[in-house]
C-alpha cells in the first residue's frame, strides 16, 4: 500500500548546507466547495439533492512542481465538470456518489494513485399548501449537516460518514462535581446544570462493508438524540462516550466513531440584586470561551487507520 498522500520527490537541487536534499513533500489537489443541486423530475412529483463536494487527487504530480509539466495534471475545472456529470445520473448517497468519482479519478488516468473526496448534504422538505405537501416547493430543513468523505489508496477504499451541527441541550440530568481545584479555580460544583452541546462526528466504515448508507445514517443520528436523552450526564465525556459506545453496539459495520463536542455553557444569573430568586431557570448562554470535548470511540484490537483520518481535517 503507498502512502496516503503523495511519495516525497527528490528536486535536482543541491544538497543544502544542513539537512540533506530539498524535496517536495506530499502534495495533492483538486477543486474544492463544488455546489450541485440535482433535480429529478421524471414525474410531477420532483426530488432535490443538494450537495457541496470537494475532489483532490493524489499520485505522481512531481513534474508540474518541479518543471512545469503539467501532462500529469487533471484540471481542477474537469474535476468539476466530472462532479456535474455524474450528477446527472442521480446521486444517491452521499458516500455512494464520492465511491464513484474514486473510482472514475483512479481508474482513468495511471498515475493518480489515490485522492480524497467530501461532501457536505443539506436537506430540503417539501412546503405544505393548504395542508397537502407541494410537488415541486421546497424549503430548507435539517437539524445538521450531514457530511460524507472516501479516501482512495491504491486499492484502499475509506468510506466515512457523519454530521455537523446537531445542536442538543437537556435542561437537567447533568452536573460536574470533584474536579481538582487550585488558586485558579473559581467554577461550582452542580449537580444540576444544563448540557448543550453541537455535535460534529464522524465514522467509519469496516473495510468492505456496504450498508445502505442512507438508512444508516438515520439510524445513527437516532441513537445519538436518544442516547443523549438518557442516563445522568456526570460529563460531557460521560455522555460522548455512551453516544459512541450506543453506535457501535448496534451497528458491526461501523469500525470506530469520532465526536468533536463544544460545551456549550449556560450559567446562572444572578437575580439577587433586583430582590429576586432565581431556582435554576433563566441562565446566560455564553459562546465563548467553551471546552471542547474530542474522543473516539473504538472497538478493542482494531487494526487503525490513520490514513482514513489525517485527510478529513480536524479531529472528526
Amino acid at each position: 500500500m503507498t502512502d496516503i498522500l503523495t511519495t516525497a520527490t527528490e528536486t535536482p537541487a543541491n544538497a543544502a548546507d544542513e539537512g540533506g536534499r530539498i524535496v517536495l513533500g506530499p502534495n495533492q489537489y483538486g477543486k474544492a466547495e463544488v455546489r450541485v443541486v440535482k433535480v429529478t423530475r421524471d414525474t410531477d412529483r420532483h426530488e432535490i439533492e443538494d450537495l457541496n463536494v470537494t475532489s483532490q487527487l493524489r499520485g505522481d504530480f512531481a513534474g508540474a512542481h518541479l518543471a512545469g509539466d503539467n501532462s500529469h495534471v487533471v484540471a481542477t475545472d474537469t474535476q468539476k465538470n466530472t462532479i456535474f456529470a455524474f450528477a446527472r445520473d442521480g446521486v444517491g448517497s452521499p458516500e455512494a456518489f464520492l465511491l464513484r468519482l474514486a473510482e472514475h479519478f483512479t481508474g482513468s488516468f495511471d498515475w493518480v494513485t489515490g485522492g480524497r473526496w467530501l461532501a457536505e448534504s443539506y436537506a430540503w422538505e417539501r412546503i405544505l399548501a393548504h395542508g397537502q405537501e407541494h410537488d415541486h416547493a421546497f424549503v430548507r430543513s435539517g437539524q445538521e449537516v450531514r457530511t460524507a468523505a472516501v479516501v482512495a489508496d491504491g486499492d484502499d477504499r475509506h468510506v466515512i460518514a457523519g454530521l455537523k451541527d446537531l445542536v442538543v441541550l437537556k435542561t437537567t440530568q447533568s452536573g460536574f462535581v470533584g474536579y481538582p481545584k487550585d488558586r485558579y479555580t473559581t467554577l461550582q460544583e452542580t449537580t444540576d446544570r444544563i448540557l448543550a452541546t453541537s455535535v460534529a462526528t464522524r465514522w467509519r466504515y469496516r473495510p468492505g462493508a456496504e450498508p445502505d448508507y442512507n438508512a444508516t445514517y438515520e439510524r445513527v443520528k437516532a441513537i445519538l438524540l436518544e442516547t443523549f436523552t438518557e442516563h445522568y450526564s456526570a460529563a460531557l465525556q460521560t455522555t460522548l462516550f455512551e453516544m459512541g459506545q450506543a453506535v457501535l453496539e448496534r451497528h458491526p459495520e461501523i469500525a470506530e466513531i469520532r465526536f468533536s463536542m463544544p460545551n456549550k455553557h449556560h450559567f446562572v444569573v444572578d437575580l439577587a440584586p433586583f430582590g429576586l430568586d432565581n431556582p435554576n431557570e433563566v441562565f446566560y448562554a455564553s459562546d465563548r470561551s467553551y471546552g471542547l470535548i474530542e474522543a473516539t470511540v473504538t472497538r478493542e484490537g482494531l487494526e487503525p487507520a490513520p490514513g482514513a483520518w489525517e485527510s478529513v481535517g480536524a479531529f472528526c
